[in-house]
């Protein structure tokens, strides 16, 4: 009896975590833009890091992101050494990231095709400044594919990212961060 007491409960469990697996979704891609071009600018300080990860739990809204800050490419490779080494310090610092729960998950309709406001709530860690946010974004339903999209500012000066007043004009004091996520079914 307890050989089939123990077979059924393993059964029973390897069936509950393939149905959370089914709600796991993983990319290794997203796209994050990291813009700090001032209103007047001298010239685009804009940075693009396609290489993100981020999980999505479809059943409970849960949603991490994280980036190796290193990986975020500028057109000018001296703009990148300072994004680097003077204002984003990725040596002591070499990721930023965002946990947290998208809040009206349950407004989305993954059997459905079409366009799905939603809003995310969590701590953003950047620079070693750990701060809530709340960001709104569009979760996009094609085929069975996930698509999520954001776009969502924040100040410099609340994760101690300093502006040298030689350069303060130059930099904005808020950054643009635009997200991008093609999900797949994590395996």
């Amino acid at each position: 009896m307890k050989i089939k007491s123990l077979l059924f409960s393993s059964l029973l469990l390897s069936g509950v975590l393939t149905t959370s697996a089914q709600d796991l979704f993983l990319t290794k891609t997203a796209k994050v833009n990291f813009d700090c071009t001032p209103a007047n600018p001298v010239e685009k300080i804009d940075a693009v890091n396609n290489e993100a990860t981020s999980f999505l739990n479809k059943a409970s809204g849960e949603l991490v992101f994280a980036v190796l800050v290193k990986s975020f490419r500028f057109e000018k490779a001296l703009m990148e050494e300072h994004f680097n080494e003077n204002y984003m310090e990725s040596g002591k610092f070499p990721k930023a990231d965002f946990k947290g729960k998208i809040s009206n998950i349950s407004d989305v309709n993954f059997a459905k095709d079409g366009d799905y406001p939603v809003k995310a709530t969590g701590n953003f860690t950047m620079h070693g400044i750990t701060k809530p946010i709340n960001v709104d974004g569009t979760i996009s339903i094609k085929g069975g594919k996930i698509h999520a999209k954001s776009k969502f500012s924040i100040v410099l000066e609340d994760y101690k990212i300093d502006r040298p007043k030689v350069v303060a004009d130059k930099i904005a004091e808020k950054a643009t961060i635009t997200i991008d996520a093609a999900y797949e079914p994590k395996k």
